[in-house]
């Protein structure tokens, strides 16, 4: 009998293989970005077809196979239900997921990514947050634990340069506990798009529908 390895994490992607089963995509705590096939994930009566779509945070059980691990078992602990019932808030999600995939790797110590973006999520479901704020907030933070940050730019607001001051020192768990005036955000956009432009070099498929959302 194989052994079970037991993870905790969030499922980042989602591919369907075949006419019923799917390969996800976890970053998880322990053991950085992994993929796990799961098998008739997209049967209509099986147990994995709410547990292995995107956004889900929980605990699963895996054992290894020739060249991938195996879906066993899963706890899911956060579905962001709220999350995927916000049109615009889920394809903001969706970007944030695609920025861990691009910066995480297998065996790599993931642990602060994995939280920022579960942190980033809640704060996308959160009443009295904008998403534009939220969204400059992760694209910044994401680049500081990564190690890329540029450093702070010449000629802030004041007000703009202790946000991101914040930013750098704050734990994460605190990093969503403010507001900003519109001046300040525009500023903190135009930042977080120049940092997203220079240390990400790919293209964001989300990003095609959020710039028609907010255009």
């Amino acid at each position: 009998m194989q052994d079970l390895v037991t993870i905790t994490g969030m499922i980042i992607k989602t591919v369907p293989i075949g006419e019923f089963d799917r390969r996800v995509v976890i970053l998880t705590k322990e053991r950085g970005k992994i993929s796990a096939f799961v098998k008739g994930a997209r049967r209509q009566n099986s147990r994995f077809m709410a547990s292995s779509n995107l956004f889900c945070f929980g605990t699963f059980r895996l054992y290894e196979g020739k060249s991938t691990y195996n879906m066993s078992d899963a706890e899911v602990t956060n579905y962001f239900e709220k999350l995927r019932g916000d049109y615009e808030g889920a394809y903001y999600g969706m970007y944030f997921l695609e920025i861990a995939d691009y910066y995480t790797r297998e065996n790599n110590d993931e642990r602060e990514m994995l939280k920022l973006l579960y942190q980033s999520l809640r704060a996308l479901s959160a009443a009295g947050l904008s998403h534009r704020l939220v969204r400059s907030i992760y694209e910044i933070k994401a680049v500081m634990v990564n190690g890329e940050f540029p450093g702070m730019p010449d000629k802030l607001l004041d007000s703009t340069a202790y946000a991101i001051s914040y930013m750098a020192n704050a734990p994460i768990e605190k990093l969503y506990t403010f507001t900003v005036r519109e001046d300040v955000l525009e500023e903190l956009e135009h930042f977080a798009k120049y940092i997203v432009k220079r240390c990400m070099n790919t293209h964001f498929n989300s990003l095609d529908i959020i710039d028609t959302m907010t255009e």
